[in-house]
């Protein structure tokens, strides 16, 4: 785990210093070592340029066998590469039998060794989870790749100087060779989803390079950055008709205990996320039949709104006989840990807090790398969108011959029938199409295009459908077709885990320094999830994630196999009323920063979310206050004399 930068064009003496920036903004992705490399592109003598520039990490081969940029002593090729490959023992014996020496005993040595040997087509070989940058000296190219669904961050510009990319945001930022400038169909996105949907970011000049794809970057003889189609090497397999829950639950046990035991690789020390619920369990089970004990960690808060999980998760610790820890985050010093999370973040967000105070106890425990349940919702069918769009989606295709004003009519005369805080979502069901990936979609959504509408965001005007969603991101749903349980998983991944989870896990867990690993991400897991119906997956609509529940139920113990979900969640809108008012209201204030958004609206919108807060999701308010502070945040950086990103203090 480590953070990568670099840039490609034809001014060296603007790229050069500008990747050196980047390396300063990013210490608490690689604490443990730096480098940088420069090499020729373009045509020969040409003054073209690719600047590499890399923190590291250390959790592979601790020595300096394991420095980036890794140059190869045979072809000069060079790797920046941020993540880790699990299955790079069986990587290497593939090179050792096409007598290919790999000297160290990490995996960054074998990534380069396999690009060198095979190009990108040992992309295709990859168990794990990566961002990279490979230049290939005799074509003086460099190719990105990011991994199947995005658990490492790749940012990439172009600009009049060339193309940059990064691990964040801020990295690209602290550049200096690029405008703070607001993306309104990025901002769009954010506010309808909870995050920006790739490719978008809440900047115009900078974007999300696409997860499971590749692409090739060159230099021509004008200096300009030519770039070959990005083309997708990883797609989800399609399910296999016929297969029996029995198939399927024994072919799930079995690629579990493998990678699990792949993502125990380790030469530094390791702990594990527990919350009240299977998915965390299962990772810690199977890890303690292979290590023995191990270190186990659960956050909790004292509210008497809400319960907390720590009482399960201790008794789930009890069971695994784990080491376990405990986080409690009070009242009493919410203040302080709500600021220095928001300060952490790298781009506006509702999620990630729990992350960020867990991995900030594993970091005190001496732990380097961290272990969640992060996924298992999403491709085994936990959540309850899985069994709505089941039910509903045949009910709104039957009604869907009716005109949509007569449904809207008809939905508004059931309004006083419905609690305040869903009927938005009866009136979104009224326009439904009853085609289950618009109905996954639009149950994700958490403000509306009328309160968008509001604030000075309609979809047409900022180049977005009337879903918010960028095009790019539906051509990575359209394979789910009319199926369900495709249509919902799809959502759930693309939409969800890959613009919030994963990358709220990534920011939080480097802002204290530790790798987060996602066995339920891996691609074996993934490829192996898909291959079941979604029949099968929720025992024939009765029961969620049934195939991994009976791939599991032979070594989770009963009482934790048992437990009924009940999701995590902290009591942040008793905070944002309470101990955090004061904050939150500056941050409203902090919205003036972004041009297109009518701030007089939004401060409007903050005291009717106030006034109905009994009825109103919390996550709707903290989408205004989140926006607003990193846009507050955004206007007091700058750079200082020696090329760092500092804050300057709020007037």
């Amino acid at each position: 785990m480590c953070g990568i930068c670099g840039a490609i064009g034809a001014k060296p003496e603007t790229l050069v210093p500008a990747v050196r920036r980047m390396m300063r903004a990013m210490p608490h992705r690689g604490p443990d070592d730096e480098g940088f490399e420069q090499m020729p592109m373009g045509p020969a003598a040409g003054g073209m340029v690719a600047a590499f520039g890399f923190r590291r990490l250390a959790i592979l081969d601790l020595s300096m066998a394991g420095h980036q940029p890794m140059i190869s002593p045979f072809t000069d090729d060079c790797l920046v590469f941020n993540g880790e490959i699990y299955n790079y023992r069986a990587i290497r014996d593939k090179l050792a039998a096409e007598r290919v020496q790999v000297r160290s005993t990490g995996d960054t040595e074998v990534l380069l060794k396999a690009l060198v040997h095979w190009g990108d087509a040992a992309l295709d070989m990859l168990d794990g989870m990566y961002a990279l940058a490979f230049y290939h000296a005799r074509t003086r190219r460099v190719l990105l790749a990011r991994d199947p669904v995005g658990i490492k961050p790749l940012y990439v510009s172009r600009t009049g100087h060339g193309l940059l990319f990064a691990s964040e945001v801020r990295m690209l930022r602290s550049s200096g060779l690029i405008s703070d400038e607001y993306d309104p169909a990025g901002v769009a996105s954010f506010l309808t989803y909870g995050a920006p949907q790739d490719p978008l970011t809440v900047h115009r000049d900078i974007r999300s390079f696409p997860c499971g794809s590749r692409t090739w970057l060159s230099v021509d003889t004008s200096g300009r950055v030519s770039e070959e189609p990005t083309r997708r090497f990883w797609t989800f397999p399609k399910p296999i008709p016929g297969r029996s829950a029995t198939e399927a639950s024994e072919s799930l046990t079995a690629t579990l205990r493998q990678t699990v035991r792949e993502h125990l690789a380790s030469d530094v020390p390791i702990a594990f996320f527990l919350s009240g619920g299977i998915d965390s369990a299962v990772i810690a089970t199977l890890a303690t039949e292979q290590l023995g004990c191990v270190s186990t960690y659960s956050v909790g808060f004292d509210s008497p709104s809400m319960k907390s999980e720590l009482p399960v998760a201790a008794e789930t610790a009890r069971l695994l006989k784990s080491d376990h820890h405990e986080v409690i985050l009070s009242t009493g010093n919410i203040r302080t840990t709500w600021e220095q999370w928001m300060l952490a973040a790298d781009r506006p967000s509702v999620d990630g807090l729990n992350t960020f105070l867990i991995t900030k106890a594993v970091k005190a425990g001496n732990a380097k790398v961290a272990f969640s349940g992060l996924g298992a919702d999403e491709i085994f069918g936990g959540y309850a969108n899985f069994f709505r769009v089941r039910r509903l989606a045949p009910l709104l295709r039957a009604v869907g011959t009716m005109p949509v004003a007569v449904r809207e009519t008809v939905a508004r005369t059931l309004l006083p029938l419905c609690p305040p805080r869903y009927r938005s979502r009866l009136l979104m069901l009224a326009r439904a199409s009853g085609r289950p990936i618009d109905l996954a979609v639009q149950l994700k959504q958490i403000l509306g295009s009328s309160t968008l509408a509001e604030l000075g965001l309609r979809a047409e005007a900022v180049g977005l459908g009337d879903d918010f969603l960028p095009e790019e991101l539906h051509s990575q749903l359209a394979d789910a077709g009319d199926d369900p349980f495709l249509a919902v998983s799809r959502v759930e991944t693309y939409v969800y885990m890959q613009n919030t989870l994963l990358r709220d896990a990534d920011t939080n867990s480097m802002a204290h320094s530790i790798e987060l690993r996602v066995p339920f991400v891996g691609r074996a897991v993934l490829e192996e999830a898909a291959r079941s119906p979604g029949e099968l997956h929720l025992g024939g609509g009765r029961i969620p994630k049934a195939v991994l529940r009976q791939a599991v139920g032979g070594f989770l113990a009963p009482a934790v196999l048992n437990r009924p979900k009940t999701g995590f969640t902290l009591p942040v809108g008793d905070w944002m009323y309470n101990e955090l008012r004061d904050f939150c209201e500056a941050a409203i204030d902090g919205l003036r920063h972004i041009p297109f958004i009518d701030a007089t609206a939004a401060r409007k919108l903050w005291e009717r979310f106030e006034r109905e807060r009994a009825h109103t999701y919390w996550m709707k308010p903290l989408l205004l206050v989140a926006l607003g502070n990193y846009a507050d945040s955004c206007s007091r950086t700058y750079l200082d004399s020696a090329g760092a990103m500092k804050l300057r203090p709020r007037r």
